[in-house]
């Protein structure tokens, strides 16, 4: 008697077990499922952003290359593609490369809209600001100030990577704007912040002593210069001969570098 009700009891535990292994292995199953299609998905995407990345840099190579060999119309129709489907890094550099091509053209207002197109592709602040930075200096000549005071000043401030040179930029656009006494006022505090470079801190006080004897629109045109010119050459010496002694000026260089 035992042995029957134990052999009814286990006849009802195993019809338990399947009714509920029916109930729930379809929701087991699609839970596998998604987790295989999840993995799959992943992998997926990877390898093709792997494969874009690949292909992008090879791209943008090519019209780097273009570029430097004198070939402009090449270079942009290789810009060109990269900037309308090329992953985000890339994209940018290539719209920004499009817009110096425009520039280059004296095509300001079509340079700052590749530069712009760039700031919203940018995949960071740093290459976002660039381009938005860009933008602003292409449009400096042509673009009223209020616009101009509104590009720069979202590129100001603590944290902002091209804080100094957006100031600078503002500074140069109260100039070209006639409003003098602002951009001296810019320009000084610029010429005594700490970290502007040499070249900053020349330009502003070129334009600090320009706006003082009375040539403001003069200052405009110098500053925008300077920001041009190439960094001056390392002066190089010849060669003294065996034995005899350098040129003083080199010799105290030397002397000034030995620890």
């Amino acid at each position: 008697m035992v042995d029957f009700v134990d052999e009814v009891e286990e006849q009802l535990r195993s019809d338990r077990y399947r009714a509920l292994a029916r109930q729930y292995l379809p929701w087991v199953g699609a839970a596998l499922a998604a987790m295989v299609i999840g993995w799959l998905g992943v992998w997926g995407y990877n390898a093709w952003q792997s494969r874009n990345v690949g292909k992008a840099s090879v791209a943008y190579d090519k019209g780097v290359t273009a570029l430097s060999s004198g070939d402009e119309t090449g270079a942009y129709t290789d810009f060109e593609t990269i900037g309308r489907s090329g992953p985000r890094g890339y994209k940018t550099l290539a719209l920004m490369q499009e817009g110096n091509i425009r520039l280059a053209a004296n095509k300001p207002l079509e340079a700052a809209s590749f530069y712009d197109a760039a700031g919203k592709a940018a995949p960071n602040a740093i290459l976002g600001d660039l381009a938005r930075l860009k933008a602003a200096l292409a449009l400096l000549e042509t673009a009223p100030y209020p616009q101009l005071r509104t590009r720069l000043n979202a590129l100001i401030g603590a944290g902002k990577p091209y804080d100094l040179s957006a100031k600078e930029a503002l500074a140069m656009a109260k100039l070209e704007a006639g409003k003098y006494s602002e951009a001296r006022g810019d320009f000084s505090a610029l010429s005594i912040t700490l970290g502007v470079t040499d070249a900053m801190r020349a330009r502003a006080q070129a334009a600090i002593a320009l706006i003082d004897s009375g040539q403001g629109p003069v200052a405009v045109q110098v500053v925008r210069a300077a920001a041009t010119l190439p960094p001056p050459a390392q002066p190089t010496f010849p060669a003294s001969p065996q034995g005899a002694a350098p040129p003083a000026g080199q010799a105290r260089a030397q002397a000034q570098d030995t620890p």
